[in-house]
């Protein structure tokens, strides 16, 4: 190995299997959608723009997951993240869109 280049060891090995879409991560990610879609709809609609609800979902199920349900698994917590920042982007879809529809009408 040469000097100053160290080798890549990555943060969950190939030899581990550990479960991502479980019942746990589908709930609490459909939580998290359901709070964060509602308020990025209600901020949207009312001020005209939204937040970015990924880091707040991320920080959330971190801290349920690993403080509550002591569940220690990294790809658990990213599909939490990934569903529950999902609802924000739906929401803001449908807030920017359902009023040009009705301007339309």
């Amino acid at each position: 190995m040469e000097k100053g280049k160290e080798e890549f060891k990555p943060f969950i090995s190939a030899d581990r299997n550990l479960p991502e879409l479980t019942p746990t991560s589908i709930i609490l990610g459909a939580i998290l959608a359901i709070v964060f879609g509602a308020a990025n709809a209600y901020l949207g609609l009312r001020v005209g723009l939204t937040i970015s609800a990924s880091i707040p979902a991320a920080v959330i199920s971190m801290g349920i997951c690993r403080g509550l349900l002591r569940r220690d698994n990294i790809l658990e917590n990213n599909m939490v993240q990934t569903i529950g920042s999902a609802g924000e982007s739906i929401a803001a879809g449908a807030i920017f869109t359902m009023p040009a529809l009705f301007m339309w009408a």
